[in-house]
């Protein structure tokens, strides 16, 4: 027996209802009065499952006009291409202005019809729309199982966009087979449920780029035939009905167009052809393990990068100019430009171009404007673009998600016992004495970096928690179990952490997991929070070292994250010196707010702070919160407030060569919405025992003349150092870009005044502008 609920049994039992009543499709039997027509999505399109609906009927292509069209017309324009179902639909031309006659107006469809023609409307080609009306719609990335492709227009056929219910490149050599990402093959297409082989008389290389770039590789290369005609040979083939014609700057097979019909020989053969082969070169990221020589010889810094994004091969788009990365404004942002930016940097085609900052809002300048790409440029900067960005702003960051190699990290790697998928114990799947087994993680040292990388590897966004279950004996917490427990149940440490299961799942954020999976199967695990997967971390190996009974954690993931951004301008234009007697400043002294000196001097001394105003801005997806509940912030009684963080920001002076010489710290005194951008709402304020927060498109404001926002630079010489903050320096709350947290600043002091200048963000200079800015990679900051 399958150890599965009861309702996934009837989701399943559902499904194949579904899938046998509904989803397998009956062949297209029209009437000889039907017209024949044929669909395909166009425009600017930004996935290549949406676009304007364009009809080819009496061997001219045409729109269909918005007027009283509906959900359900679009339901059967996507099944008519062979998509599972529409999920929306645009008027107004979204995707442009079509060309040609409106071959429909006033359709009224069910839903249920097979063809588009079949609909009720004025009539066709009887139309007074204008093209601004063009419709478009979006479909969903599955396709139907057992579609098969139907050429209603014979004679036609050139000008057909390619329909099939999927792809695939599948390894035929033993050397390839077992090789991850499979790189070499024959093409293979899904047509009426079997897959079948494509002739190669009429391939062209253009046609292997699109395939390798479907498939997350950013080249092909040419492969020994002579392998391939010895196993054609031995191995009849199953051959598609046609061709395939790509221009090569496509992002999916599906926007190629259908190439003459397939010359087969009576006894199935591809006539003077053989099977289409490609052999695609994977990315740097992606390159088997003979390549990393490559891959450490590559030290040239790019000129475009992604940040933001949740998993690898997705994020905002930032390019390098005069030293300074700067965003890309999403006016005319479409596949073409977004498929050479994923190319660059290592990964296939586009499989969406975003707009609308949807991956988070940088921050510094708008490089870019307007880009136009041909699809075949070595880099986005080769592009022609509009080099004034009026009118731009970062909430129109134009952002990618690439694809990229199936590596099949997620077969290795599963959150086990949750309340959902986003959430249970982290279990992996390791080798042990030839055998793969499933095992846990080890719970020391884990940390939002690990669970991170965790939920990377699972595609299931940023971090939204990192938990641990580590109970030793003779502490609060193993007495508090231990009285509710039966005393056989608590023999052990480990006993006592499936008994916590039991007591409070709420309190303990742990999750029983599978009993299988009980013993720990990887320990010593720290990740810099880039990696693809938990594997890459550093770690143990085969030589496990946890201590009893901790081997306990788990993981929390959300598809969203925030991420703080602090104004340099506004540091830079706040920073004064104030001397302060030291009976005024006993509250910050009981915080810890000033040098370790300063408990040795009379109360009627003076103390010399640097102060300044930070303003700490949520350029994120989702709100930041701190990571305490509110019960179990701590109040603070001189001060009279609750502290939420207990270190939120670190504030430091560095000398040029990197030795810290004055430092401070701030708890997040009161974490709230001091200003947001206009039509944004405030949602977190601190009176009245209040959430504490950070709302996305809004900034906390902590004022240069409130305590503790300051460093005592009493001991000082005069000189010239470097300044540094740090938000959220313990990473305790995820967000979706940690480079950005730092700020440094040249800061010189002649024992009177004190200049802060050249401010700026990690992350906003090029290597080698940071390179020359002093002190600043010594300075690093780490999370451990």
């Amino acid at each position: 027996t399958l150890n599965f609920p009861l309702c996934q049994w009837i989701e399943c039992f559902l499904l194949g209802l579904l899938v046998g009543s509904v989803l397998i499709p009956e062949p297209h039997i029209l009437t000889p009065d039907t017209p024949r027509i044929q669909l395909r999505l166009a425009g600017d399109k930004r996935k290549h499952n949406e676009g304007r609906v364009e009809v080819f009927y009496n061997g001219e292509w045409g729109t269909v006009c918005d007027d009283d069209f509906t959900i359900h017309a679009a339901q059967v324009v996507c099944r008519e291409l062979g998509y599972l179902e529409a999920v929306s639909w645009s008027p107004s031309s979204k995707y442009g202005k079509g060309e040609g006659p409106i071959w429909f107006d006033n359709l009224h469809c069910t839903g249920k019809e097979k063809t588009l023609s079949l609909c009720p409307s004025n009539g066709i080609g009887v139309s007074d729309c204008k093209h601004s009306e063009d419709v478009g719609v979006v479909c969903s990335d599955k396709r139907i199982p057992g579609f098969k492709f139907v050429n209603t227009l014979p004679n036609h056929v050139e000008n057909l966009d390619i329909q099939v219910e999927d792809a695939r490149i599948r390894p035929i050599l033993s050397s390839y087979r077992k090789r991850i990402p499979v790189t070499e093959g024959y093409v293979e297409v899904k047509d009426g449920g079997k897959w079948k082989q494509i002739c190669n008389t009429e391939w062209t290389q253009f046609n292997s780029r699109v395939i390798c770039g479907m498939f997350g590789f950013p080249g092909e290369r040419k492969y020994n035939a002579r392998v391939y005609k010895m196993f054609a040979r031995r191995r009849k083939p199953t051959y598609w009905d046609f061709a395939v014609n790509c221009t090569g700057n496509e992002a999916h097979l599906s926007n190629c167009k259908l190439g003459r019909a397939a010359e087969l020989k009576t006894n199935g053969t591809c006539a003077e052809g053989l099977p289409v082969v490609v052999s695609c070169v994977p990315g740097r990221a992606f390159a088997p393990a003979s390549m990393t020589g490559f891959r450490k010889a590559f030290k040239q810094e790019p000129l475009v990068r992604l940040r933001g994004g949740a998993i690898v091969g997705e994020g905002r788009v930032e390019v390098l100019k005069n030293g300074e990365w700067g965003t890309i404004c999403d006016d005319n942002w479409n596949l073409l430009s977004a498929t050479v930016v994923c190319r660059e940097l290592g990964f296939g085609t586009a499989k969406e171009a975003l707009s609308g900052g949807r991956l988070g809002q940088g921050m510094g300048p708008v490089h870019m404007n307007e880009v136009e790409c041909s699809g075949f440029e070595k880099s986005v900067t080769e592009c022609f673009f509009n080099k004034e960005s009026v009118g731009c702003s970062h909430e129109e960051d134009a952002a990618v998600r690439c694809n990229i190699p199936a590596m099949g990290f997620q077969e290795r790697l599963r959150l086990s016992g949750g309340h959902n998928p986003y959430e249970g114990r982290v279990e992996v799947m390791v080798e042990r004495n030839g055998s793969l087994v499933w095992g846990t993680v080890c719970s020391e040292g884990w940390g939002t970096m690990e669970a991170m990388v965790v939920c990377r590897q699972l595609g299931l966004g940023f971090a939204s928690n990192a938990f641990q279950v580590r109970v030793a004996a003779d502490t609060p917490e193993y007495e508090r179990v231990v009285s509710q427990c039966p005393v056989t149940e608590v023999d052990d440490v480990s006993a006592l952490n499936q008994r916590l299961v039991l007591i409070s799942l709420q309190e303990t954020w742990y999750w029983p997991g599978a009993v299988s999976a009980d013993p720990v199967a990887m320990s010593g695990v720290r990740c810099s929070g880039t990696e693809m997967s938990l594997s890459q971390c550093l770690h143990h190996g085969a030589h496990l070292s946890c201590a009893k009974g901790g081997g306990r954690n788990a993981a929390g993931c959300s598809v969203s994250a925030p991420d703080l951004v602090l104004n340099p301008q506004v540091v830079e234009q706040t920073t004064y010196m104030e001397d302060r007697p030291m009976f005024m400043l006993q509250c910050a002294y009981e915080e810890n707010c000033l040098s370790s000196t300063s408990g040795q001097v009379p109360a009627n001394s003076y103390r010399r702070l640097l102060r300044f105003s930070s303003q700490i801005h949520n350029n994120g997806q989702s709100d930041f919160r701190p990571k305490a509940s509110r019960n179990s912030w701590v109040w603070h009684d001189c001060h009279r407030h609750y502290h939420s963080m207990e270190v939120f920001t670190l504030y430091d002076l560095f000398t040029l060569n990197g030795t810290k010489v004055a430092e401070g710290h701030k708890a997040s005194f009161c974490l709230e919405d001091s200003e947001c951008d206009e039509g944004i709402e405030k949602r977190y304020e601190c009176a009245n025992f209040g959430e504490q927060g950070i709302t996305v498109g809004c900034w906390d404001t902590y004022r240069h003349d409130i305590d503790c926002q300051w460093i005592d630079i009493t001991e000082l010489k005069p000189g010239d150092y470097i300044f540094q903050v740090v938000i959220n320096p313990n990473y305790e709350v995820p967000e979706s870009d940690y480079t950005n947290n730092i700020l440094k600043c040249r800061c010189r002091y002649d024992g009177h005044r004190v200049w802060m200048y050249s401010c700026h963000n990690g992350g906003s200079l090029s290597t080698e502008t940071e390179q020359a800015f002093p002190g600043l990679l010594n300075n690093q900051v780490t999370h451990r």
